[in-house]
């Protein structure tokens, strides 16, 4: 319990602070300021205690609450907190309105692709909302304290100060019926990190009560099997009420204590928490909540209990406590007025603006039309301007109305730039700016196999980069199922190179969590079809941070996988349209052979960008000359390359595909066909410089081969050459694809062959196009 009088006064202010922003959060949105809110009332009083075990250097992964933790360790004034609210793109600090408010980060990047010291500061990972999804990037962020402490080999002054760095991780009573939450624990358990889950229990998810969610209907009682017991590793459990002031501040301070010090994991169930606006501002908890639950509640409040707490202590007098919440009232409604102000005034004058382009234009029936609906607008957005500028130019169809369409362009650009910016990285390290170097090969290069490739890069990788670690089902003792990682845990320790469990979330969230924190990872998921038990950290986390944090933040893990030409209904092998519908925002490479693939191994690891890498299942036993430069050797990401030369028909295609279609080629050459095999080699992004269509400049036909489901990777293929890089305009018959089946391969050769597309149908579906 704190022994200053000021501290526990100050917590109080604070709380009264958090609650005052929950209720303007909520008026604002139910009277059409903002969109959506999401708050923290009933949940202060465990936060302003947790504070108090916080150190610099130490994270939090959270979900889309919090701001009492912020505004308790000085990381956020209330205006920040309001910017996010109404989206303001220029003012909120957390995301440039990308995501609704509670979703919070501190920047751990600068523009320059620079790491920001992790020590002089208190981490906010970018929060998600994603149900649990917090659990396994919380994962990595504890682990990662783990390899600092036990590395001998890696100094890391800016980032961990000897492992003694914690991760806090935040998550709703109801979010723990989830897989994530389950798997995330365990891990934590087995592996022993400094993980500290906070499991805030207001008896309901949304209006589902606990004894619905939870077995026992208690997440601790749930969990007791995971406690630590004499000898026996496991966690500490603590349960406490969430109006507890002096039991809250005794455990939080005691048992981070020994969470930094020990690396046991602990978990916080606080209980009684109470929820007075309801789950969000969509909707009223008087509808579920019994009368009886509603007083409780309301007696409850964590708020209230704790200023009975210090009058019945006479730590305060009920003066003094009237003068902290009519300041906290004071300040709030202040911070309220400059955010929206903020917020405003860029809009105002843009409204200005257009009155001023409309009032410019010719007397009409639409302009006077147009005036009106922007002087009718209460509080209009910048989209509804740009609405009404747009069918504004309709209405002047094949009239010149040069400051109008100006305006109309300048406004489109800058909203796309406030919205689109950061999918990838712009920083000068960005994977796109990576120099391109070709492999060059000894005069007695030796033919060896493709895993041998591989071995021998990781290999030297682990030996150059010191924050490289490599790990993943079977990748250490046995050293992969394909045997590219033989010898290298014996060679470089179990410290760089180790096995997990049968976990694909939380390998996952390793990956991120390290990544954020200076290392490298490459998370191994071992067949490409097991990316989607990891597709949601992937999609919701990993793909979209850089973007949701406005390029404030960056975690450039390497996912490696094996796919293509895999038989059986789980192992169909190329999903590629679910990778591509998810995954915008790491590079999806797709090489052909080992070598290509080490070549953009190295082009991501010079990279602040995150990627993944898909090896063919089928070449680790094929015969590669190994480059003599493995340590320096790119490829261009985004580049196809042109694999053999031909003018009778371009196809397109990557992957294992290349091998069949190179196949087939000699079978058309000898029936006189010279077809152009172009290898896209990544997927997203996707051939930049357009060099697909300049190949159909001089072949005038197209062919597009893919392992993946009709209307999956091809199609999108497809929509690349013939929209984006205007190729419709080249073609002199209709453009092709030969792909996979809708249905999943069956067991078996015989079904394969039959299910993807292999050499005789290519050479058909190129004589068909070429009758044409």
């Amino acid at each position: 319990m704190p022994s200053e009088r000021q501290e526990i006064l100050r917590d109080y202010y604070i709380c009264c602070l958090s609650r005052e922003l929950s209720l303007v959060i909520r008026r604002d949105v139910l009277t059409g300021r903002a969109k959506f809110g999401v708050s923290d009332d009933g949940k202060e009083l465990f936060q302003v205690a947790m504070a108090k075990a916080y150190q610099a250097g130490d994270w939090r992964a959270d979900y889309y609450r919090g701001h009492t933790l912020l505004l308790a360790l000085d990381l956020a004034k209330p205006e920040d907190i309001l910017a996010q609210l109404y989206a303001d793109p220029e003012n909120d600090p957390f995301s440039g309105g990308r995501q609704m408010v509670g979703h919070h980060m501190t920047p751990n990047t600068n523009a320059e692709g620079d790491w920001i010291p992790q020590l002089s500061q208190v981490n906010l990972s970018s929060d998600i909302s994603t149900t649990g999804g917090q659990m396994a990037r919380a994962t990595g962020l504890a682990y990662a304290s783990k390899v600092y402490r036990e590395t001998k080999h890696l100094k890391a002054p800016s980032f961990s100060d000897n492992g003694q760095e914690v991760c806090f991780c935040c998550i709703g009573d109801a979010s723990t019926s989830e897989g994530a939450f389950w798997e995330s624990l365990n891990a934590a358990g087995v592996l022993q990190i400094p993980l500290a889950v906070t499991v805030a229990d207001d008896g309901y998810g949304i209006s589902v009560p606990t004894e619905y969610q939870t077995i026992k209907g208690s997440i601790s009682a749930a969990l007791a099997g995971f406690a630590a017991e004499g000898d026996q590793e496991g966690m500490a459990i603590y349960r406490i009420k969430g109006w507890d002031y002096p039991a809250l501040c005794e455990a939080y301070t005691k048992g981070i204590k020994q969470v930094r010090k020990a690396h046991q994991p602990a978990l916080y169930h606080i209980e009684e928490l109470t929820q007075p606006q309801g789950h969000s501002t969509s909707g009223s908890h008087e509808r579920y909540k019994s009368e009886e639950r509603l007083n409780w509640e309301q007696e409850y409040d964590c708020n209230r209990q704790f200023r009975l707490w210090m009058l019945a202590t006479e730590i305060a007098e009920e003066e003094e406590l009237l003068e902290l919440e009519a300041k906290a009232k004071a300040v709030i409604t202040e911070a309220r007025t400059q955010a929206w102000d903020n917020f405003r005034q860029p809009i105002k004058l843009l409204q200005e603006q257009l009155n001023q382009v409309i009032q410019s234009l010719p007397s009409s029936e639409a302009k006077d039309h147009a005036l009106k609906e922007i002087a009718q607008l209460r509080t209009p957005s910048r989209s509804e301007l740009l609405s009404i500028a747009r069918r504004l130019q309709f209405a002047f169809y094949g009239q010149e109305t040069p400051a109008l369409t100006q305006f109309i362009a300048q406004e489109k650009q800058h909203l796309q730039q406030l919205y689109s910016s950061h999918h990838l990285s712009e920083s000068p390290k960005a994977a796109l700016r990576v120099p391109a170097v070709a492999a060059t090969y000894p005069t007695t290069a030796k033919n060896i196999n493709g895993f041998e490739v591989i071995n021998h890069f990781f290999d030297r990788a682990l030996a150059r980069i010191p924050e490289l670690y490599i790990f993943g089902e079977d990748v250490g003792k046995i050293g992969g199922v394909n045997q590219g990682m033989a010898g290298l845990q014996e060679k470089y320790g179990e410290h760089r190179v180790f096995d997990t469990g049968i976990r694909e979330w939380t390998i996952v969230g390793q990956a991120i969590g390290m990544a954020m924190r200076g290392l490298r990872p490459v998370a191994e998921i071992q067949y490409l079809d097991y990316l989607i038990y990891a597709f949601s950290p992937l999609s919701d986390d990993a793909a979209t941070l850089r973007w949701r944090s406005n390029g404030l933040q960056q975690a450039p893990l390497i996912i490696r996988t094996r796919g293509h030409r895999l038989e059986g209904i789980w192992h169909s092998g190329s999903p590629m349209s679910v990778l591509l519908g998810g995954l915008r925002g790491m590079h999806l490479c797709v090489p052909r052979n080992m070598v290509q693939a080490i070549g953009m191994y190295n082009t991501l690891l010079q990279s602040d960008d995150p990627g993944i890498v898909i090896e063919c299942l089928n070449g680790y036993r094929l015969k590669e000359s190994l480059p003599d430069n493995l340590d320096t050797f790119t490829v261009p990401l985004g580049v196809p390359e042109t694999i053999r030369e031909g003018a009778d028909l371009t196809v397109v295609t990557y992957g294992a595909c290349i091998r069949i279609v190179d196949e087939a080629a000699a079978t058309l050459s000898k029936m006189g066909i010279e077809i152009e095999i172009i290898d896209v080699q990544t997927l997203w992004p996707f051939d930049l410089e357009h060099r697909i269509s300049a190949s159909l400049r001089k072949t005038n036909r197209l062919l597009v081969v893919d392992e993946d489901v009709p209307g999956g990777a091809a199609a999108y293929i497809m929509q690349h050459i013939l929209e984006d890089q205007g190729g419709y305009f080249q073609l002199d018959a209709t453009p092709s694809t030969l792909t996979g089946t809708a249905y999943r391969p069956p067991y078996g050769d015989d079904g394969n062959y039959i299910s993807k597309p292999n050499v005789e149908d290519v050479v058909e579906k190129v004589l068909e196009v070429i009758a044409e």
